[in-house]
């Protein structure tokens, strides 16, 4: 039996990793810790592909010029090559993207392409995160299943910078549809949410709902 290896530390793709044992037939491996990629480790296993859903470590040479490696990447590439895709993506407008599944190479993102299929950015970030995972399966069946050959990015890049923490100040926004998709683009275990600070307190917001003339959502208030 052919063995596959799903790297991801993301408690989200839980389910995801269930639907692939479910519906693909082989030897499923999880890989959720960085001490569990090593050399030494995938040798053991010998996987036919390592597949990346939400991984945010490096992915060694070693590793992936001797195996498939394959990773999800939520931009039309070479459009949005960089870190924070679904964040640059939704402060720029978009309101859907292409989850491109791509040949892990030397280079952020650079790698030539084996499928891209639309996706919603609606909703929170955690819903479409979720909604990523339940397309990552079908994206992962085709591409198994029809031993799909990746072929070169086309057109010209355009790189996204890697968003920080201090980035979620909702202070500069000055409309309640910005304030809304600041607040749902964060939205997602782990993340740091979108936030306001004054000498004594910090709010941070989660679980937005954006109405005809206001913005109604969950407070967390923390004395600074």
């Amino acid at each position: 039996m052919e063995k596959y290896i799903v790297a991801t530390e993301k408690k989200w793709h839980d389910e995801t990793f269930v639907q692939l044992q479910k519906c693909v037939h082989a030897e499923w491996i999880r890989i959720k810790e960085l001490a569990d990629f090593t050399l030494e480790k995938i040798e053991e296993i010998d996987p036919k592909y390592i597949f990346f859903l939400h991984w945010s470590y490096i992915i060694p040479s070693s590793i992936y010029e001797k195996y498939n490696c394959i990773v999800f990447h939520m931009t039309d590439l070479p459009y949005g090559r960089g870190g924070s895709p679904l964040q640059n993506l939704i402060v720029r407008g978009h309101k859907k993207t292409k989850l491109s599944a791509i040949k892990v190479q030397k280079g952020i993102d650079t790698g030539d392409i084996y499928l891209k299929r639309e996706l919603s950015l609606y909703g929170t970030a955690e819903e479409t995160f979720m909604r990523a995972g339940q397309l990552m399966v079908e994206m992962i069946k085709e591409i198994v299943g029809k031993n799909i050959i990746p072929i070169p990015q086309e057109g010209d890049p355009l790189l996204f910078k890697r968003r920080k923490p201090e980035d979620g100040d909702m202070n500069p926004l000055n409309t309640l549809e910005k304030l809304y998709d600041h607040i749902r683009m964060l939205d997602c275990e782990s993340y740091p949410p979108a936030f306001i600070e004054n000498e004594n307190f910090r709010f941070e917001f989660t679980r937005a709902s954006l109405k005809s003339n206001n913005i109604i959502a969950d407070v967390r208030i923390i004395k600074k």
